[in-house]
């Protein structure tokens, strides 16, 4: 791929979330490199990766809005991610896949 070029993104798999205002992880699904996040509920999400059940999300890590989506590289090696809500609960997805654009 050319510098500078886009490629759609081509989902492979989603998996749900149920989070709330203590950390949870759920295993990705699929595979690829990118995952795109939406954060279905009404609260800031704080979202971390990693590579096994032992990740653990808390406010100091990315956010994302309520009702915001965000295309992330997590790379290949990322297995796992964990969520944490500002307050409330909600539920996030991660679609994994390839591209670099939405």
């Amino acid at each position: 791929m050319a510098t500078g070029s886009t490629q759609p993104l081509m989902v492979s798999a989603t998996a749900a979330l149920a989070a709330s205002t203590s950390s949870a992880n759920v295993a990705l699904a699929g595979t690829g490199e990118a995952v795109l996040v939406y954060n279905g509920a009404s609260a800031v999400a704080f979202i971390r990766f990693g590579m096994d059940a032992s990740v653990v999300a808390t406010s100091a890590d990315m956010p994302i809005p309520p009702g915001g989506r965000m295309l992330i590289h997590a790379g290949e090696f990322s297995k796992t991610v964990a969520a944490i809500l500002s307050n409330g609960t909600g539920t996030l997805y991660f679609s994994r896949g390839q591209g670099t654009v939405y």
